[in-house]
């Protein structure tokens, strides 16, 4: 897949439908805890430098988290994946085809606050 067919599923030439829009926003105006608190310490570059985007869409999906510089999705998984593994397995794996890398977590907000306070570790990205 060359540049522009990438650009077209994640970058600034993918079309978004104006319902694919009232749900993007609906879902930046509604997050949950882990992720209100996940998007508090990533925004602004504050990791390395690094911009997210919240909300994003690729391809046919809308993710929760996405860094171009690092070519990375971040996915925060509430209990309504809990019975959706297959289809996360799908999501993922079509994602990955634009070589990008997902990292999921589980919606436990008690994880995603520790996160803060892990000291930092000289690697680029790396806790």
């Amino acid at each position: 897949m060359n540049w522009y067919e990438k650009s077209k599923n994640i970058g600034r030439y993918r079309t978004i439908s104006d319902a694919e829009k009232k749900r993007i926003y609906q879902f930046r105006d509604n997050p949950t805890p882990a992720e209100k608190d996940f998007w508090s310490m990533v925004r602004n570059k504050q990791i390395e430098g690094l911009k997210f985007r919240r909300q994003h869409k690729i391809g046919q999906f809308i993710v929760d988290f996405y860094c171009h510089q690092a070519k990375l999705v971040v996915e925060i998984d509430g209990s309504i994946h809990e019975g959706r593994i297959k289809e996360d397995a799908v999501r993922t794996k079509h994602i990955e085809s634009f070589g990008l890398k997902v990292l999921r977590f589980t919606n436990n907000l008690a994880y995603i606050s520790s996160i803060k306070n892990l000291p930092p570790s000289g690697a680029r990205g790396v806790p």
